[in-house]
């Protein structure tokens, strides 16, 4: 009986998990709409009969807007996030995504379309820096791998979502029952708690131990304790800094020479690199178009459209269970190599194809090609990186580092969405899979000296590593100490950098 009244309390804070990342992603799923929208609305605006005209420019611009929107969205964020805490920094991300859509169903023209799809791409770069913060801070280590993966998996529903309305609806009415969803979370958000992390390093204590029990119950006390202790010795060293002025730009250097500072930007830099340049954010805004030069102009290029779109949902749920069974280096890297290989092999048959140097050719051919690639979007190379994002950034540097991996997230974003339709003209299909296979295959060997394993370790054990020492450690006297120097507020020398000054 004891062992079934273990079982349901496990059961019921699973769901309590269950809830509050249920609200981070029915907001995903909304920006994975926005996201494909461009897919079926530049379609439709083409037609004769379509109330608004676009030039190739202007549609591109619809497209690879979000991009630059990223960039602003992921400067707002830090301090609401950091100053007022996660709960209403996610409230306040969801207000410009509804009155982005709003915008979107009564838009008339080219400039209020593009207003629309600027303030949903300012709430998608709010969101993009906090949603793993806010599933990793909310869940256990045993199933952060898992919640973390739903990120993915609630975007490729979206990206599936708007695909299919779209070929059955209008753009109009796509975007109406696309509102939902923000309004979902909305809700939700409202009535989740705020995150056990932000109230311990505000100082809220005794909150943060009804929040923390009340999401992991009492089989996780050792880590809530060693969390809170760090936070008070933080406070005591605070409290004991001689009171000077600082020096900021010597600071800001001192701060990104730290080991544990610009080691997660640079894993971060390249692994949203590689989500743009795999193909899923190219294939969810140009996919018929894509479809159309790869498998030629007389298919259904909608319904194949669909078609890959439902099996990249049905991989990133596949994905969900195997992201948390299979260690992270060990997912990137093979499913990376399928990748770059599918990528060049894409490449190798649309030239032979253009060409006429192609002896047996048939459909399934470039379906099986695209369907592989697509594989190794669904498996690891989108959702892996939200992992990793959520794992690897130690509390202290969340926010500037979460904004400068973001500052890559946008900026790739934007450029292979605007040079998509001109490099696709200029060098072809083969020539831009071809870039995009060495680009990934770049990415993938920089990843292999620099990434750490972070599957099933705590997110302190993980800064602790990237430290290449503890932050709280037993002195002589088997007492705790903080590695922060109060009269100095320098960093001690040491053969191994601390991501605090140290206390004596």
């Amino acid at each position: 009986m004891k062992l079934d009244l273990n079982y349901l309390a496990l059961e019921h804070l699973f769901r309590f998990q269950c809830f509050v990342t249920g609200a981070v992603c029915c907001n995903i799923i909304g920006h994975g709409c926005a996201l494909a929208f461009p897919g079926i609305l530049l379609p439709q605006l083409q037609q004769p009969n379509s109330s608004i005209t676009l030039s190739e420019s202007a549609g591109s611009w619809l497209a690879s807007i979000n991009g630059l929107m990223l960039l602003l969205g992921s400067f707002i964020i830090p301090s609401i996030m950091s100053n007022y805490g996660r709960k209403k920094a996610h409230i306040t991300l969801t207000i410009p995504a509804l009155i982005g859509w709003f915008v979107t169903i009564y838009a008339n023209s080219f400039e209020v379309l593009l207003i629309g799809r600027i303030l949903q791409g300012i709430s998608f770069g709010m969101l993009c820096q906090l949603r793993s913060i806010l599933i990793a801070e909310y869940t256990s280590p045993k199933n952060r791998g898992a919640f973390l993966t739903l990120v993915s998996l609630a975007q490729a529903f979206g990206l599936f979502f708007v695909h299919l309305m779209g070929s059955l609806l209008s753009w109009q009415q796509t975007a109406v029952i696309c509102v939902f969803f923000h309004f979902f979370s909305l809700i939700m958000t409202i009535y989740s708690p705020e995150s056990p992390i932000w109230l311990a390093s505000h100082g809220k204590y005794d909150k943060c131990r009804t929040v923390y029990r009340w999401l992991r119950g009492h089989d996780e006390e050792e880590e809530l304790e060693q969390m809170i202790n760090l936070q008070i010795l933080i406070e005591k060293a605070e409290i004991g800094k001689t009171v000077k002025k600082h020096n900021y730009i010597k600071d800001s250097i001192a701060t990104i020479q730290k080991r544990e500072f610009y080691i997660p930007i640079t894993i971060m830099l390249h692994a949203f690199c590689m989500i743009h340049f795999s193909g899923g954010t190219t294939m969810a805004a140009y996919s018929t178009k894509i479809i159309a030069l790869i498998m030629g102009p007389d298919v259904n290029a909608h319904f194949w459209m669909v078609q890959l779109d439902s099996f990249r949902l049905i991989l990133n749920a596949l994905a969900v269970y195997v992201i948390n069974k299979v260690k992270r280096r060990t997912m990137l890297f093979s499913v990376g190599t399928v990748s770059v290989l599918s990528h060049l092999a894409i490449a190798g048959y649309a030239y032979l194809k253009t060409h006429g140097l192609l002896s047996y050719d048939a459909q399934w051919i470039p379906v099986l090609l695209l369907n592989i690639k697509f594989s190794a979007v669904a498996v690891a190379m989108v959702p892996l990186p939200n992992v990793i994002a959520g794992e690897v950034f130690p509390l202290e540097y969340k926010g500037i580092s979460g904004t400068v991996s973001n500052w890559s997230l946008s900026g790739f974003m934007f450029v292979v969405l605007k040079t998509f339709p001109s490099l696709t003209e200029s060098v072809g299909i083969h020539g831009t899979y071809f870039i995009y296979a060495g680009i990934i295959a770049y990415n993938l060997i920089i990843m292999w000296f620099i990434l750490p394993e972070t599957r099933g370790k705590t997110l302190q054990k993980i800064e602790e590593e990237l430290r290449g020492r503890p932050l709280i450690e037993l002195d002589v006297e088997g007492r705790k100490s903080l590695d922060v120097d109060t009269e100095s507020c320098k960093i001690k020398e040491s053969p191994r950098r601390s991501s605090s000054p140290l206390i004596s």
